[in-house]
Order: structure tokens, then sequence, then C-alpha cells
């Protein structure tokens, strides 16, 4: 009887859990962010969604697992199958870096064989996301073997750069549109190089992120 009660509670709790998060979800997408990194991509893109007051019902942006890429994408598939016992996410961006990681293709071919398809996406940099960040200041198509390269020619224009700033996506983004710009070109020319070294897709994500700032600004008009 006792068990049969709690059972009942717990029911309840959870469908009144379901309730209150349908609520406050927004119209728009349901995302999940899962990255590498503890400090440096959280950072930012938690920076991003605190920057535009993007709804956090709608987006989370997890950092607590290993840096290989298949370590990332296991616990993106954790996630999202937690998530369906409430509101399952609508995409799911798994942020790596290719860097010296031996799972990186073996990741990338997981990905896009994960059923349904177009759920999980990579948005992979090469070779780390410093690149990224370095694309904001110069349209740089230099090979890099790993991230302290990077850093190097990153510090000629930010010498004070640090992994564990919380304010980095804010503080750069007078330079973003530039950074788009440089990202499109050095992932052309990596094409025609027939090459993926260096190159980016975060500014994939960082669009995704900012049209959902516009559905956001549009909803809230009516």
């Amino acid at each position: 009887m006792g068990t049969d009660n709690l059972h009942h509670k717990r029911k309840a709790r959870k469908n009144k859990d379901l309730r209150r998060k349908q609520a406050q979800k927004s119209d728009y997408e349901k995302i999940l962010i899962v990255c590498e990194g503890e400090k440096t991509e959280p950072y930012y893109f938690n920076n991003l969604i605190n920057y535009h007051k993007l709804n956090t019902a709608n987006i989370n942006v997890v950092g607590d697992c290993d840096s290989a890429p298949i370590r990332v994408l296991e616990r993106a598939k954790e996630l999202y199958e937690e998530s369906k016992d409430t509101i399952p996410y609508d995409k799911v961006y798994c942020v790596f870096d290719k860097d010296s990681h031996s799972t990186y293709l073996q990741t990338l071919n997981i990905i896009k064989q994960i059923l349904p398809l177009e759920i999980f996406i990579a948005i992979t940099s090469i070779p780390c996301f410093e690149y990224w960040i370095l694309l904001h200041f110069t349209d740089t198509t230099k090979s890099y073997n790993n991230y302290r390269e990077v850093s190097q020619d990153l510090k000629i224009f930010l010498p004070l750069y640090e992994k564990k700033n919380k304010n980095i996506y804010s503080e750069l983004l007078p330079y973003l549109e530039v950074a788009k710009r440089n990202a499109n070109k050095a992932n052309m020319a990596a094409i025609k190089n027939q090459t993926d070294n260096p190159s980016t897709k975060i500014h994939e994500l960082v669009e995704v992120l900012e049209t959902l700032n516009k559905k956001q600004k549009s909803q809230a008009k009516y």
C-alpha cells in the first residue's frame, strides 16, 4: 500500500515537473550542447546564451565529460535518452576538437549514422577551439599541429588570453562577423586543398543560437 502511494506521488511529481518545463519552454527548438572542455567552450556558449537572454529551459550546455570525442558523444547520447522522459531535445550538438584525439574520425562516422538523422551534429575545430578565437583577428589558413601553436599566434592579438574567461563571447562580439567570414573562407580553402587543417564549425552553432535569439524577440512582440 505504502509502495503504491509512493509510486503515485513520484508519478504526480514527474508530471508536475513536465508541465512546468513545458510552460517555461519557448516555441523554438530545445537544444543540447555537449562540449569536450569544462571551461573554454561551455563558458563561451553560456556567455552567448546569457548575453542574448535566451531561454535556458530550451538550451542546455554541458562540459562534464572527458575531452575525447567519443566520450563527448557518449555523454550526449546519455542526456538525449534521459530527455525523452520529459521533453526530448530537438538537436544535440557535440563540440570537440580534432587535436591528437584517436577517436575523432570514429566519432564523426558514428554521428553521421545515428537515427533519426540530423539530430546529432558534430561541431568540430581543427586543431582546436582556439583557432575559432584566432579567426576574430586574422584570416589565417596556416596548418597547425596542436593547441600550443594556435595559442602562440592567438597571443599576438590577445596577450592575456586564458581558457577560464567567462565573458569571452561578449568580449569578442565586435569581431564576430569578421570571424564568421574568416571561418567560411578557411573551410572553403580546406575543401579546395583536400584537408581539414585548419577549419572550424563553431560559427555554424553560433548562427543557430543567434537565430533562436531572433525568434525569441519575434515571439515577445505578440
